[in-house]
């Protein structure tokens, strides 16, 4: 770090050198304030800065003695009396409240430089610059650090073939510095520079692209004798965001003078001269801006560092910033005092005592100021390197730079590519080992984008959607050197050259989570310490013993297969790519790490078999146990659980895989093909006519319970059960819209389960004894006794089918009646209340006492047997 000091003028000289620049010394013999005040207006109608500081700096130099003005000359105390001072000094302070606003120091261009106009469209283009096309005042300085990078490359390209081009500025970098007082914002670089002519041509004209300019001709140019200099372009102009007035100083190999540009903001025309301060640079630019009072803000250091680390984090060329402190410092002294005291000392006979020699006397302090510059940019950008020459270490270090924590844990895996084609850029992709908290509570909301895309190593932005919201947990930066820098966000955002990217990155993320799901196992560790017996013998655990290992897409996979759900979902053009990612336990995966894909599903498929059974519900053990499973279990064929919320959604949007469709084993249209069909369609048609009056009774009795009610095809095991209709919402679907929190227009409690299809087994003995239950002729009304038989039947399907009871209050008293007439009991009347008693009053129990020589400190914890 460099750092130097400079010690601060006192007060009242600071004071005093700011009220001449405000009045200048010149004959003031018996004027007033006022009059003097009304002497210094603008002599010019160019653009002021007023500055009440500077004024009321000259104001503290009147002397609270005798009112008069010291060093300024303004007044003669001597020729006043001392009423006349009085109601001079009265008359000079009210001037002053009244004409502070009118003070003003008119604008001086540089000296020597000359007046060019702006093009015609200037005035126009910085309109939109201010009002239109950025949206953050921010970027004003990702605009310069991106120029002087520019510069910076420049010139570096250049001293590879002309190494004498650095001459005595060999080092390559940026510094940023501010002056609170001044209230200026510097930015200097050691690049390429500008002659009089580039800085004429290049910051008076708007939307010359300096770099496309510098591309084209290195293209075109066999020697690679490139004299092109560092255009700025419309990025230059956003610097009237945040300034009344910008200065470019500019120093250029080919010309022997440094020159300075300067306009005002607002201004139509700028000036362009020799910088008096002569040649300062060496070589490069320095961009000094003049602050508005509402952007004094970028006059904090910590506003500074936490933009320049936003924007340059990853730039090549160092940059650094300037920081200010203020230490106390031993006061130096000069020789007339040190003499002084060199003859005090000789001079003085006095005996000292020890005591008094020890005691040190406390050095004399005085104020200083040091300037400390501060690198901020210390991150490398891995991206631009070769991949090969890249350890792991190194990219799981970089992930933690483009994590920022988000993400605990270390990076899963990762890609890193360059993109070759209509559009160039570089990339690495990170796939996080564990999950973001916003993704862990399902808000999608609070997820921030997880890319950065750069351009030319300068961040251009860190919220563009360059993922779909189904990967948006993917990290990483992008850096392309098509993309324009001076736009904003939203047209950005829009343009076609983003699309592309974002297509391609979407391809590199999905081909990445592939490999992941490709890896082979990884193999035994043979780290494990083997156990061995008492006689010292290694114990040989079998095969059943040992803990069964999970592949790490598993491990991974648990975490983040609900967003790849979600991509079948949103994502129709790679919904193909994405169903081969998913995992899915079913009913001959046992173990908890255990899933099967889609493809492994379809390729043991029964020969017969034509769809795919999926069966969707809240937990495994519910649906392995649900008499829906039964034909299917008889069969030995497979069916999928599904137990995420998601995959409701999921079933109805995709439909199918590879050609083969869903079947959801809750809806009805189930069939079996593993039997003769023309066995079958006699068999059902022999049932149906069979228990075509029970059927017709049901229907009757249930209403708008159920939807209809059929022979089943496919019970096994239980005499009903409520399934759904093929388009209608399952049991599962039901309890997940139901339990929406933000749902509107439903009353508390209101019923909105669908009517399902009650399906009846006619081999099982409940359905058969209820058929003969009922009258043959119809017309009869059946015993209670054999309504709630049905009612009951009805009630054990809809909760086998996974759809709560209908109506509580109606199935409690039924259950009522049939526990009444199961326990024989004649009446519901409650027995008399008893009435016991008196109870005779108990002694109270003795005290407890303990022993005579029992010793609580005698009790030993460690004798007794626990």
């Amino acid at each position: 770090m460099n750092v130097y000091h400079e010690q601060r003028s006192s007060t009242k000289d600071h004071r005093r050198m700011t009220a001449h620049r405000i009045f200048p010394k010149q004959p003031t013999d018996n004027i007033s304030l006022p009059t003097l005040l009304l002497k210094q207006q603008p002599r010019t109608s160019t653009m002021v800065r007023y500055s009440a500081a500077a004024f009321l700096a000259a104001i503290c130099m009147l002397s609270s003695s005798n009112g008069s003005i010291g060093n300024v000359g303004l007044v003669r105390a001597a020729e006043m009396t001392e009423a006349e001072q009085a109601a001079e000094t009265a008359a000079a302070n009210a001037a002053a409240e009244e004409m502070i606003e009118a003070i003003s120091t008119p604008y001086s261009p540089p000296e020597g430089s000359s007046a060019f106009a702006y093009e015609a469209e200037v005035n126009k283009m910085l309109d939109i610059v201010i009002n239109s096309l950025y949206t953050n005042k921010d970027i004003f300085l990702r605009e310069l650090i991106s120029n002087a990078s520019d510069a910076l490359d420049k010139i570096r390209f250049l001293s590879v073939t002309k190494p004498e081009l650095l001459g005595d500025t060999p080092n390559l970098e940026m510094k940023i510095e501010y002056d609170p007082d001044a209230k200026t914002l510097t930015i200097r670089d050691t690049g390429l520079g500008m002659t009089k002519d580039d800085l004429i041509k290049n910051l008076g004209t708007v939307a010359r692209s300096g770099t496309t300019n510098f591309m084209k001709a290195l293209k075109e140019s066999e020697t690679n004798d490139i004299s092109q200099i560092g255009m700025f372009g419309v990025g230059f102009y956003s610097t009237f965001l945040v300034a009344d007035r910008v200065s470019v100083a500019s120093k250029h190999n080919d010309d022997d003078t440094q020159n300075v540009w300067e306009s005002l903001n607002g201004e139509a025309s700028f000036h362009v001269g020799p910088d008096p301060r002569g040649n300062t640079l060496g070589r490069g630019t320095e961009i000094t801006l003049h602050l508005k009072e509402d952007a004094e803000e970028y006059l904090s250091p910590y506003k500074l560092k936490e933009m320049i680390g936003h924007y340059s984090e990853f730039v090549t060329h160092p940059v650094s910033l300037r920081q200010i402190k203020t230490i106390q410092v031993p006061k130096e002294k000069d020789e007339f005092d040190e003499e002084e005291e060199e003859k005090k000392e000789d001079g003085d006979d006095i005996e000292v005592s020890d005591e008094d020699e020890a005691e040190e006397k406390e050095p004399e302090m005085e104020e200083v100021t040091t300037y400390e510059y501060e690198q901020i940019n210390t991150d490398p950008a891995i991206w631009a390197r070769d991949k090969d020459g890249i350890t792991d270490e190194e990219y799981q270090e970089f992930w933690k730079v483009v994590s920022k924590g988000d993400s605990a844990g270390d990076a899963e895996d990762w890609t890193h590519f360059n993109a070759e084609g209509n559009i160039n850029f570089k990339s690495i992709l990170y796939v996080p080992s564990e999950v973001p908290f916003a993704l862990q509570q399902g808000n999608m909301e609070m997820m921030k984008p997880g890319l950065r895309l750069y351009v030319r190593k300068v961040l251009i932005s860190d919220e563009f959607d360059l993922m779909p919201r189904y990967l948006n947990f993917i990290k990483g930066v992008v850096d392309s050197d098509d993309l324009p820098l001076n736009v904003n966000r939203e047209t950005l955002q829009e343009s076609k050259i983003v699309k592309i990217i974002k297509k391609k990155l979407v391809r590199k993320a999905l081909e990445l989570i592939r490999k992941m799901s490709q890896q082979e196992m990884p193999a035994d560790d043979e780290t494990d310490e083997a156990e061995v017996d008492a006689d010292g013998n290694v114990i040989v655990k079998d095969d059943a013993d040992k803990k069964p290992k999970i592949h790490p897409y598993i491990t991974w996979y648990k975490k983040f297969g609900l967003s790849l759900k979600m991509g079948c979902i949103d994502d129709s053009a790679n919904k193909d790519k994405l169903q081969k990612l998913l995992r899915f336990k079913s009913s001959k995966a046992d173990g908890e790490d255990e899933f099967v894909s889609l493809q492994e599903y379809v390729d043991r498929m029964k020969e017969w078999q034509k769809e795919i059974y999926v069966f969707p519900g809240e937990s495994i053990k519910q649906l392995s146990e649900s008499s829906f499973m039964d034909a299917f279990n008889d069969r030995d064929v497979e069916v999928l659980y599904l137990t995420d919320s998601i995959d409701e959604y999921f079933i109805g949007n995709v439909r199918e895989f590879n050609g083969v469709k869903f079947r959801d084993v809750t809806k009805e249209g189930v069939k079996f093909s593993d039997e003769d069909e023309d066995l079958a369609k006699r068999r059902n048609k022999v049932y149906a006519d069979k228990f075509s009056p029970l059927t017709k009774y049901l229907k009757k009795l249930y209403g708008a319970d159920v939807s209809r009610v059929a022979i089943s095809k496919r019970l096994g095991r239980a005499p009903a059960i409520v399934s759904s209709t093929e388009w209608g919402n399952s049991a599962n679907m039901d309890r997940i819209m139901r339990a929406q929190a933000f749902a509107h227009g439903v009353a508390p409690g209101e019923n909105m389960m669908p009517t399902g299809i009650l399906e009846l087994n006619p081999r099982h003995p409940f359905v058969i004894k209820l058929l003969e239950s009922i009258p043959d002729d119809g017309e009869t009304e059946p015993p209670q006794s054999v309504k709630d038989n049905a009612w009951i039947l009805l009630d054990m399907a809809t909760m086998s089918g996974g759809f709560p009871v209908r109506d509580p209050k109606k199935f409690a008293a039924r259950m009522t009646r049939v526990l009444k007439t199961g326990l024989g009991v004649e009446s519901l009347t409650l027995a008399d209340e008893i009435d016991p008693p008196a109870e005779e009053d108990l002694p109270d129990e003795p005290a407890f006492e303990m022993p005579d020589g029992f010793n609580m400190e005698d009790l030993n914890l460690d004798d007794l047997d626990m």
